[in-house]
């Protein structure tokens, strides 16, 4: 795969950190209906949607993950930075004016055209890097486009972006993002607005808070009882009369997420249960956002955050009977 931002050599994935230790093999950082591509197909493949009424072109995914990297290495210019892994969905196929009476079989390349509704990417930094309860976890920045938010048949407006500044856990590439280093909803008319924003995101972003607050979550651990509380009160969240649901704290996961979370428990390599069948909240957080992956490419950051933030409120839950979480585990 070639990419050619400016400014830089990029390290391949596989590259091993400084202190020699390996990672486990590359897995997606989301799966669901997605698929990896490369920065060099978007480019040189797939054509730029417009705003239909005044034919202006929409900031394209090319265009994000090119400004994300130049906002990145003018923050970092000392560290490591590797190539951009990008994933995408919701494909919108069409054809150029002479093919329109062929046959599938029968069209060339040059008459197929192709975009990607929604695109989400990922730009790690390794140099920057700590472990958790045995986890190397590596500095990741990245964002999400999804193209079914924009009016289209409109005229040319601020166009909506998810970006992000955290840690990807490089042993099962979970993503480990918190309030501070997201922005669920960023509007830019510009490549110019968007690389200011991101900047002002990346800059602001408190990594030892972030690392910090991580690593309290080995320090406490759940029962197989408390666990079982947890994601029997969960599923019933969803069910719960509007009043009800209102005054408790968020859950964005559903019951097709907790359900992978209660199978990884038992069978999870990295992350299920001791012997006496307790989980320490590290490991609970990374069933959460195991479970994650499985998320539509324009909900997975959203869930991700609120993961986080749960983990958190059962933490405060566990040492405060007062705490808004105290009903999951009740």
């Amino acid at each position: 795969m070639n990419f050619n931002l400016p400014g830089t050599d990029f390290v391949p994935f596989t590259q091993s950190l400084s202190d020699d230790r390996k990672v486990s093999p590359k897995r997606p950082f989301v799966e669901a209906n997605s698929e990896e591509i490369s920065l060099s197909f978007l480019k040189n493949k797939c054509i730029i949607p417009v705003f239909t009424k005044d034919n202006e072109t929409t900031l394209s995914h090319q265009e994000f993950i090119d400004s994300a990297f130049n906002v990145v290495k003018s923050i970092y210019p000392n560290e490591v930075i590797e190539a951009p892994e990008i994933r995408v969905s919701h494909q919108i196929k069409g054809r150029t004016p002479d093919a329109i009476h062929l046959s599938v079989k029968d069209l060339k390349d040059e008459q197929k055209t192709t975009y990607y509704e929604r695109m989400a990417f990922i730009i790690r930094i390794p140099s920057i890097s700590e472990d958790i309860n045995g986890n190397r976890l590596s500095l990741t920045v990245g964002g999400v486009r999804a193209l079914n938010t924009e009016n289209l048949y409109n005229k040319k407006t601020s166009e909506k972006f998810k970006i992000f500044i955290g840690f990807q856990n490089m042993v099962c590439c979970n993503l480990c993002v918190s309030t501070d280093g997201f922005k669920s909803e960023v509007k830019a008319m510009s490549i110019i607005d968007l690389e200011d924003k991101m900047r002002e995101l990346f800059s602001s972003y408190c990594l030892q808070s972030h690392l910090n607050a991580m690593i309290q979550l080995a320090k406490y651990s759940l029962t197989e009882s408390q666990f079982a509380q947890i994601i029997g009160k969960g599923r019933l969240y969803n069910f719960l009369p509007k009043s009800e649901k209102s005054i408790l704290p968020e859950l964005l996961l559903t019951d097709g997420h907790l359900t992978t979370v209660a199978k990884d428990y038992y069978n999870d390599d990295s992350f299920c249960k001791n012997e006496f069948g307790n989980i320490n909240l590290w490991n609970f957080y990374n069933l959460l956002t195991g479970s994650n992956k499985s998320s539509y490419l324009d909900t997975f950051l959203d869930r991700g955050v609120n993961a986080f933030l749960f983990t958190e409120g059962i933490l405060d839950a566990l040492k405060n009977s007062d705490s808004r979480y105290s009903w999951f585990l009740q």
